[in-house]
């Protein structure tokens, strides 16, 4: 059971991406680093970073692009999962990922319609 207020952070600007449960918002636009990836429900999007999203326990995962460890996001308001956190990569190619964040596309909704 939950204690207290919930902490939220909004995001201000004209392009945030929300959670479609709940309309917690996630992340802006300007932090997309990629559009061409794959997540468990089809497309998903790269984020340098995102708000509002607790980290889960970390697990290694084979991948298209090879081994990774990675660690689940769920939305903090709803508790949806809504991607993952890329923890460690094992090849030199994909470093680059380390510390950013997949979110699926059918778990985020343009806010205010842009």
């Amino acid at each position: 059971k939950k204690m207290g207020r919930l902490y939220k952070t909004y995001l201000e600007g004209p392009r945030v991406y929300a959670c479609s449960s709940c309309h917690a918002h996630l992340a802006q636009h300007n932090q997309i680093i990629s559009k061409q990836f794959q997540g468990r429900h089809g497309k998903a999007y790269l984020f340098d970073s995102c708000v509002n999203v607790t980290v889960g326990p970390k697990d290694d995962r084979i991948l298209i692009t090879g081994l990774h460890t990675v660690a689940d996001i769920c939305c903090v308001e709803c508790e949806s999962v809504i991607g993952w956190k890329y923890e460690e990569a094992y090849e030199e190619s994909q470093k680059y990922k380390v510390g950013k964040f997949i979110i699926e596309k059918v778990k985020i909704v343009k806010e205010c319609g842009w």
